[in-house]
């Protein structure tokens, strides 16, 4: 079906921060299959677990016991702090059963229309929950009737959600991005989700992060919040939990890790062998290549150089980044650049029309950082041109 308009271009391998389409070209990947393949193409760790684990068994169900899930969950829930954790497939089914359990939460505590605030610009999946708690009408736009129960609030506005709290009584939970990433790594103030959490904390609300596109290491931490020196009650990752492997998962502690009980919820392929297996060759290849700490080294260097290089250019709005999420917003439309990317050998996206998004994978070498900031100036600098012509 014609979900995707994709560019003319079919990648037939790749290796580490490297991709090489069918015609025998080479490409410098910068945008990690959108923050998914961050230890890169091929790792060997990966790919050895996959084979392995391939020969050996699959998949057997959640009806019994998985080694596996069990491993990869006792690593996951000691780095994020967290007590429980339920595997899916994706990062929409992760942030479903968020929503789930928020709304559980709720009616446990009697409260018969629970209510979520989300935000404005929020992207959180394309199930017909997660589209409803997204903050895009162009995602939403023909899908009505949108799923009730979401309370929505603009971005970084820690006014609004008390506003919300002074007169709505059936919110359970507030949903958040750490960074916005989909609208273009939209970064809050240092205070924002500091202040989430004393809200939640005040009004007994869930606190949940979708940490989908910044967990993993990409922002500098294992997880976003944890450069604000919080807890959520709950957390959901995807992307770069697998490397290319599916599979997602909605982390929880506290009360919020006692709501589902059998029955409540599930899934059939979530948390197979296979799946859990690789994520935690992912957990283990992040933790002793020291990536979290090489993430956030290399984003403030590449930050630094794309500032000074192009931050005075008048068709440039804002340079952005935390860690390996780095985003250069124009003042115009540039989604061609995508194409114009691929010219000069390299792998790029443009969201929100007009921010080139770049996601590199946590593996690459100080060359390689030099080579992106470079081809990515390049791009920049001549688009006016390119424009008028």
């Amino acid at each position: 079906m014609k979900t995707y308009a994709p560019l003319d271009v079919t990648f037939d391998h790749g290796k580490g921060a490297w991709l090489w389409d069918t015609e025998g070209n080479k490409y410098l990947d910068a945008i990690s299959g959108i923050a998914v393949t961050g230890l890169g193409h091929a790792h060997s760790a990966v790919t050895d677990a996959i084979c392995d684990q391939a020969k050996t068994l699959l998949h057997t169900s959640n009806l019994f016991n998985i080694q596996y899930q069990q491993l990869l969950a006792e690593r996951l829930t000691n780095v994020a702090k967290m007590d429980r954790v339920f595997f899916g497939n994706s990062g929409a089914e992760a942030n479903e059963a968020a929503i789930k359990i928020a709304r559980l939460f709720g009616n446990q505590r009697n409260i018969s229309e629970p209510a979520i605030i989300v935000t404005e610009a929020s992207f959180h999946g394309r199930t017909l929950a997660t589209l409803s708690a997204t903050g895009n009408r162009k995602i939403q736009a023909g899908f009505e009737p949108l799923v009730k129960g979401f309370v929505r609030a603009p971005y970084n506005d820690l006014d609004a959600l008390e506003k919300i709290s002074s007169h709505n009584k059936n919110v359970v939970a507030i949903m958040v991005e750490p960074i916005q990433g989909e609208s273009g790594i939209i970064i809050p103030d240092d205070d924002y989700l500091t202040g989430i959490r004393e809200i939640c904390d005040r009004n007994n609300w869930l606190m949940i992060l979708d940490e989908i596109q910044t967990g993993m290491g990409r922002s500098g931490a294992w997880f976003g919040y944890q450069h604000y020196n919080i807890l959520p009650d709950i957390m959901t990752l995807a992307k770069g939990l697998g490397n290319g492997m599916p599979i997602g998962a909605c982390l929880a502690r506290g009360d919020a890790a006692e709501v589902f009980q059998p029955g409540n919820h599930g899934s059939t392929f979530g948390g197979n062998p296979i799946a859990c297996r690789t994520a935690l060759a992912v957990v283990d290849s992040i933790e002793k290549e020291g990536l979290v700490k090489r993430a956030m080294q290399l984003g403030n260097t590449m930050l630094s150089a794309f500032q000074t290089r192009l931050g005075s250019l008048q068709h440039v709005s804002e340079i952005r980044g935390k860690g390996l999420l780095i985003a250069i917003e124009l003042n115009q439309t540039c989604k061609e650049l995508a194409s114009e990317a691929l010219k000069k050998g390299i792998v790029i996206n443009v969201t929100a029309d007009t921010v080139v998004r770049l996601l590199p994978p946590l593996i690459i070498s100080d060359e390689e950082a030099s080579m992106i900031v470079e081809r990515v100036c390049e791009l920049v600098e001549s688009f006016p041109n390119k424009k008028r012509t």
